[in-house]
């Protein structure tokens, strides 16, 4: 899964990546002389941004946020940042600019982003308005959990 992950980033990146057994013999000599071997993925339409891709190589995480339906449509469909309102559960432990992934509530996958709060006090904001955050922890770092221009799309 990790290499199927790493071609997809190449993908995303620009690059064409063909995943094929390393056991066959001269596997690149015939690739480049057209034979069709493996799967091949070709460069997405749009090419993700430099930070973008810095953040989908990011394969290690610390934590998970378990989002509400809202939430989920709006990193979805409208390319939202995540506020604490959206977010049903934290799972794990992480600091403040960690990794964390982004699931829906059947836990499917949506999004990885780098986090504004703590798991700590991720806890203690999640359901709330951004709004209540100073109330909640006597500060406000970020109106929001992860920000949209920390956060990609999987």
């Amino acid at each position: 899964q990790t290499k199927l992950r790493a071609a997809r980033l190449a993908a995303r990146s620009g690059a064409h990546t063909i995943i094929v057994g390393g056991r066959l013999e001269r596997v690149l000599d015939r690739l480049k002389a057209g034979e069709r071997l493996g799967t091949l993925l070709s460069p997405e339409r749009g090419m993700l941004a430099a930070r973008k891709q810095w953040l989908a190589g990011h394969l290690q995480t610390r934590g998970t946020l378990v989002l509400d339906a809202g939430a989920v449509a709006a990193l979805s469909e409208g390319h939202k940042s995540l506020l604490p309102v959206g977010v049903k559960a934290v799972q794990g432990g992480f600091r403040r600019g960690e990794m964390v992934v982004c699931v829906a509530p059947d836990g499917r996958e949506i999004a990885r982003g780098l986090a504004n709060y703590s798991a700590a006090e991720a806890q203690k904001i999640i359901g709330q308005s951004s709004e209540a955050i100073v109330s909640l922890l006597g500060y406000m770092a970020e109106p929001e959990l992860v920000h949209r221009d920390n956060l990609i799309l999987v």
